[in-house]
């Protein structure tokens, strides 16, 4: 149930991308579905191997090129899928952070963690 609400999470935040960033486009709630349903397979399953192919890469940036990763996988989802488009590599980019962005606020907002009754508060 949690993946569910959480891929709708991720449909809405991805309008929510569209609606502020010029240069991303999306055609309606279905297609954000589709779309959120693409990026989170990408992410799981294309974006681990292309971190890891290019570590020597990360480790040198400091970690920076993860954003070329993520930007060219968001801009990569704009070219395959009808129905969302990112006008380019930088759009990429800043799509990719504010998506992250946005879609881990509407996740915390949503599962607002509750304190665990086994543990004891010292006074």
């Amino acid at each position: 149930m949690n993946l569910l609400l959480i891929w709708f999470l991720n449909a809405l935040a991805l309008l929510t991308v569209a609606y502020v960033l010029p240069g991303v486009t999306i055609d309606g709630y279905g297609a954000a579905l589709i779309a959120a349903l693409i990026l989170g397979l990408i992410n799981t399953l294309i974006r681990p191997l292309l971190v890891l192919l290019t570590l020597p890469v990360t480790a040198v940036t400091l970690g920076l090129f993860v954003l070329v990763i993520n930007g060219l996988l968001f801009w990569f989802a704009g070219t395959i899928l009808k129905g969302f488009e990112v006008s380019g590599f930088w759009t990429g980019v800043f799509g990719a952070l504010l998506y992250s962005f946005i879609s881990s606020v509407l996740t915390m907002l949503v599962f607002e963690r509750k304190p665990n009754p086994h543990q004891h508060h010292q006074d």
